[in-house]
């Protein structure tokens, strides 16, 4: 049984912001939905968050069935947090404590460290850090065994030279906090009520303080301002880029990719530089992204390929796209084999059968267009009246000319020509050449203006 604490009830006063500190983002998600995330996987099926600061916006964005939200309403201390949560826990639970402002930790890392919790062992994850500075030291004895946490400014000149820090993530059973926590004292530097004065209480009453490590710092750190916000935003894309390229797919310089979600890569395919991956994107095998996209929540078939400074959003490509350059495809587009969709287009609600092409600047909006449809330059769908969207349907075929204009509701039949120029508000039958244009006028003897 396993209850899991995430301390998320700071203010966050040195990210200068409105936003709680837990509700910043890395990697395009929010620290404590990374925790919470991290936390179910471990078997997590309690959680509970403690909240304070804009108690309001973490509640709005962490709500679900799982969770349950405890109040905070001073911010006295890590031990003062832990004790309002106490009428909470299970009796016979694990009790898992984690921050809301650590968003990295491994669920391998934490599986570790809950192992080692029993009735006579607790379980504490600590790092070695070159400069401690600022941490709380783990302190032990000639036996090496684990007896105390002094934090940093109630540390001795001796104990600040121990290069062993603690966390704050750590795993107990409830009945030891039961009995723990309502003995902490604030009689320290800061006047808090720290939760790391348990593990002396802990050695007094005979429990084993054991000791996990994670894999890495960057898994226990913590964000308190912009620089380590950036800092671990950086160290969790280059984990992201590894994941990649150990599946396979080619980065051109792993340095610069941004992923905000999950992205999932079929076989050879070849990702350039300043691309950024938001929601669920899936990318066929042999796809080839070009430098400068977005995609968002997209389905990318196989062998297409996402030509420069192209923006693709909740769209779903069939294979053998070809997009862009400077393409931008909109919610609910939907392009089946061998689409092209060219420079300067936008699509919206578009469904393209194959071989189609809408290869020149031409805006294709709640349309639905057959296969083998020539799409000429400059041509709009008009699909919005000012109150409500239409739609335009264009057959098998179909060649629509340049600079045209077509007024949904509207239905182009198969093999239609439509001269270039025309705005067309009536349906054409099948094999029409459709021409709506005035007559033009030579003037003769026409005398330009002149600069006055």
């Amino acid at each position: 049984m396993l209850d899991i604490l995430i301390l998320a009830a700071g203010k966050g006063t040195r990210m200068r912001s409105d936003l709680p500190k837990v509700l910043h983002p890395v990697g395009g998600k929010a620290l404590v939905q990374h925790v919470a995330d991290t936390a179910r996987k471990v078997g997590g099926e309690h959680l509970l968050i403690i909240v304070g600061h804009g108690a309001e916006k973490v509640e709005e964005k962490m709500a679900a069935p799982d969770v349950k939200f405890v109040l905070q309403a001073q911010q006295l201390g890590t031990g003062h947090a832990v004790q309002q949560a106490l009428p909470h826990l299970r009796n016979d639970a694990t009790v898992l404590i984690l921050y809301g402002d650590v968003p990295l930790t491994k669920a391998e890392t934490l599986q570790k460290l809950i192992s080692k919790v029993s009735d006579s062992q607790m379980g504490l994850l600590t790092v070695n850090m070159q400069n401690p500075t600022g941490y709380g030291r783990i302190v032990r004895d000639a036996n090496k065994n684990v007896i105390a946490i002094v934090e940093h400014k109630d540390a001795s000149d001796e104990q600040k030279k121990i290069n062993e820090i603690n966390t704050g993530i750590m795993a107990v059973k409830a009945k030891h906090l039961q009995k723990w926590l309502p003995a902490l004292s604030n009689n320290n530097a800061q006047g808090e009520y720290y939760l790391t004065d348990i593990i002396a209480m802990a050695k007094a009453d005979g429990t084993s303080i054991q000791v996990e490590q994670p894999d890495a710092v960057e898994e226990v750190e913590g964000i308190n301002n912009r620089q380590q916000q950036a800092a671990l935003e950086r160290f969790y894309q280059q984990q992201k880029a590894n994941e990649l390229m150990v599946a396979g797919v080619t980065l051109l310089d792993p340095s610069r990719i941004d992923i905000r979600g999950n992205l999932t890569a079929g076989r050879d395919v070849v990702i350039d530089v300043n691309c950024v991956f938001e929601g669920d994107v899936v990318l066929g095998d042999g796809v080839v992204i070009e430098p400068n996209c977005v995609i968002i929540n997209s389905k990318i078939g196989n062998l297409s390929q996402i030509k420069a400074f192209s923006h693709i959003e909740d769209s779903t490509l069939a294979n053998g796209c070809d997009i862009g350059p400077y393409a931008r495809l909109r919610p609910g587009t939907q392009l089946a084999d061998d689409v092209k969709i060219g420079n300067f287009v936008e699509t919206k609600k578009a469904v393209i059968a194959k071989g189609s092409k809408v290869n020149h600047l031409s805006y294709i909006g709640d349309a639905v267009i057959g296969s083998k449809v020539n799409v000429g330059a400059g041509t709009i769908t008009c699909n919005y009246d000012g109150v409500n969207k239409s739609k335009t349907e264009i057959g098998d075929n179909a060649f629509i000319g340049s600079n045209s204009a077509l007024v949904a509701p509207v239905k182009i039949a198969a093999n239609s020509t439509i001269g270039a120029g025309s705005v067309i508000t009536k349906n054409t039958e099948e094999n029409d050449l459709a021409i709506a244009r005035s007559q033009q006028r030579n003037i003769k003897g026409w005398e330009r203006p002149t600069k006055k």
